[in-house]
């Protein structure tokens, strides 16, 4: 389902081998702030602010973690 988010902003990109989305500005403030409110609805996480780091947003694989992290803290 993460992946079906992400798709939504942006279908031409390869989420599973780009790994600079936020240093590559393929994903922006915008995004990030669409994301937060999709994940929230759709996978009934909550991403707290002090989870919005580069870090966490710039590659599918680090908001996996960071999804599933949280979840599991749920």
């Amino acid at each position: 389902m993460l992946l079906e988010i992400l798709q939504e902003l942006h279908p031409d990109v390869d989420y599973a081998t780009h790994t600079t989305l936020i240093d590559d500005r393929v994903i922006d403030s915008y995004d990030i702030i669409f994301l937060v409110g999709e994940i929230a609805d759709k996978l009934d996480v909550e991403i707290p602010a002090d989870e919005l780091t580069p870090e966490n947003f710039n590659s599918y694989a680090a908001l996996n973690a960071l999804v599933q992290r949280l979840d599991e803290n749920a």
